[in-house]
């Protein structure tokens, strides 16, 4: 069967596997589902903690422009 989907081989310490399994068991969804769903909420958390670094550096800078709520909100 043809898919346009990547495909990851990777191997999976034994209780991180029984994690997997009951987290889909529970879900009703087939393993390779339910690992792509974890797998895609961790990269987005990991965005948000690099987003978060990278505002924390740019607030101490002198470089920072505030912009007022209704600046950035007045209509034109």
């Amino acid at each position: 069967m043809v898919t346009t989907k990547n495909r990851l081989n990777i191997s999976l310490p034994r209780d991180v596997d029984n994690a997997l399994s009951e987290l889909s068991r529970r879900d009703k969804m087939p393993r390779a589902t339910k690992a792509a769903d974890l797998l895609r909420t961790a990269l987005e958390l990991e965005e948000d903690v690099q987003l978060g670094v990278i505002a924390s550096e740019r607030a101490h800078t002198n470089r920072s422009l505030f912009v007022s709520h209704e600046k950035v909100w007045k209509r034109k």
